[in-house]
């Protein structure tokens, strides 16, 4: 991926990109513009990528994709690279400004060959096959096409979106190229950035090809990114006190899961909350005050005595640990009485989503799922929330009543706040973070970010989002072996303004 310096925070739909496209075009910038646009973009990334490789395959479906194939190859051409063009499709299918494009390789001299499966491809090879406009599973002969490009061992370029690649959704509509770079336009798209996106994608660069008209529609939603969100937590008057920054009270640990309990507070208290109170299970009281000796520890064993030590409480952390007992249970159901700001995670997820008398929470609360959690909430199957990972995130919002942080890769956050964008997503992080206790980590820093002020869609927004950057300053070494441990000093670096990415450190 790009850095995030380098990309806009605005994402858009497919649909809506074409729209933009349109009235860009209306506004007085020619299809066969842009198109030209689009190809330089492609070939200056292609060539500060791979400046010696001399020679370039590219592959041409039947689209306006198809257009800016062509007219990259004709640049190649005139650079003096081996070029050849492998057209998939009727030829005749080609029209407007794609139809023009082809003629202009064919004036160039490029070579245009018909596709079939043993053709010879070598050098860089350019995906201009499909693009956006894909509906439904790809078909042949472009399956075949795909699985030539992915099994070539060859460097991959993808022009706007690797075919195959539901731009929305993130998915491979049945098959789809993996490229090593893609170069996008016009907008980002959220597919790009959350589910098999990335791992499709490979290196991000983004083109705009002109100013978005000011007539632009509001975006899908929002990119995370520090620029936005840097003085989210203003500076701290010189006659604060520890009562400034809220009580936060975190409820978990039941037998044997102590360790949840203890990542979710240190992380609090290292993200700011004032002060921190814990309710556990009393063999965890002892560990836990010899790892961090600042936090308050009430040991609870009948979930009734945990009532009086809710109601001090600024705002609530639920779920670290915590168990589907019948004590994880009362302790759930004494918390969402308690009617306090509150991050739920881990069990308090799979109960409540065994109890829909519970339901919908307080628009204060923010719940925090993995997929198959979410695939419990919503009743579904884990693959059917993989699948639409954006649709997911608002139906949990809507029938929850509360803001959603969907996790995963490029993790999504809801808010049924009628002042926010709609959904959020964040691109940054990791695979080194797909490791035990990353999740009790983010539940402490979003707690404690309640606790500090911020609403729940802020908190949830900004706590993912240094999360996130934290996981990506810990891997700097290395993505194996990342504990949630790590993450703990780089959050207090990020929320003090400092490094926010490996390259700062």
């Amino acid at each position: 991926m790009a850095a995030p310096s380098d990309l806009p925070c605005e994402l858009y739909s497919s649909a809506q990109t074409r729209q933009l496209d349109a009235s860009i075009i209306a506004s007085g910038i020619s299809g066969g513009e842009l198109m030209q646009r689009a190809a330089e973009a492609t070939w200056k990334a292609l060539v500060e990528r791979w400046p010696d490789a001399g020679r370039l395959t590219v592959f041409c479906g039947a689209g306006n994709n198809a257009g800016d194939g062509y007219l990259i190859a004709v640049l190649a051409q005139m650079a003096g690279w081996e070029v050849d063009i492998y057209a998939v499709g009727q030829l005749d299918k080609l029209s407007g400004d794609a139809a023009v494009a082809m003629e202009k390789a064919r004036r160039a001299g490029v070579d245009i060959w018909a596709w079939h499966p043993d053709a010879e491809i070598g050098g860089i090879l350019l995906d201009a096959l499909l693009g956006t406009g894909l509906s439904g599973p790809v078909r042949e002969p472009y399956a075949s096409v795909i699985a030539s490009i992915n099994q070539a061992g060859l460097p991959v370029v993808a022009v706007d979106v690797p075919s195959g690649l539901d731009a929305d959704r993130g998915i491979a509509q049945g098959c789809a190229v993996r490229a090593d770079l893609t170069v996008t336009f016009i907008t980002l798209k959220p597919g790009l950035f959350t589910a098999a996106g990335p791992d499709q994608v490979g290196k991000l660069v983004f083109a705009a090809l002109a100013d978005l008209p000011a007539s632009a529609p509001p975006p899908l939603a929002e990119r995370l990114d520090m620029r936005r969100w840097r003085s989210v937590l203003p500076p701290r008057a010189r006659a604060s006190h520890k009562g400034s920054f809220g009580h936060l009270v975190l409820l978990g640990g039941d037998h044997g899961m102590g360790g949840a309990i203890i990542l979710a507070a240190e992380t609090a208290l290292r993200s700011g909350a004032g002060k921190v109170t814990v309710l556990t299970r009393a063999e965890h009281v002892l560990p836990l005050l010899a790892r961090c000796p600042e936090v308050m520890v009430r040991a609870i064993e009948e979930p009734g005595a945990a009532s009086p030590l809710l109601d001090q409480a600024t705002c609530l952390v639920v779920g670290p640990g915590l168990g589907r007992s019948e004590w994880g249970r009362a302790l759930l159901e004494a918390a969402l009485s308690a009617d306090r700001p509150c991050v739920l995670d881990a069990d308090a997820l799979n109960m409540l989503a065994q109890a829909p008398a519970l339901v919908p929470l307080a628009p204060h609360c923010i719940m925090t799922p993995h997929p198959a959690e979410a695939s419990r909430l919503l009743g579904c199957g884990t693959s059917v929330v993989q699948g639409d990972r954006l649709e997911a995130c608002r139906q949990m919002v809507q029938r929850y009543g509360c803001t959603v942080v969907l996790k995963g890769v490029g993790s999504l956050i809801g808010s049924p706040a009628p002042d926010e964008v709609a959904l959020a997503l964040c691109s940054d992080g990791n695979p080194g973070m797909a490791a035990a206790g990353m999740g009790d980590v983010l539940s402490g820093l979003v707690g404690a970010l309640l606790a500090q002020g911020l609403e729940a869609s802020q908190a949830a927004r900004y706590g993912v989002l240094v999360h996130a950057l934290a996981g990506d300053v810990a891997a700097k070494a290395g993505q194996r072996g990342v504990l949630a441990s790590d993450l703990i000093g780089p959050i207090r670096t990020i929320i003090n303004g400092g490094a926010v990415n490996a390259e700062e450190l």
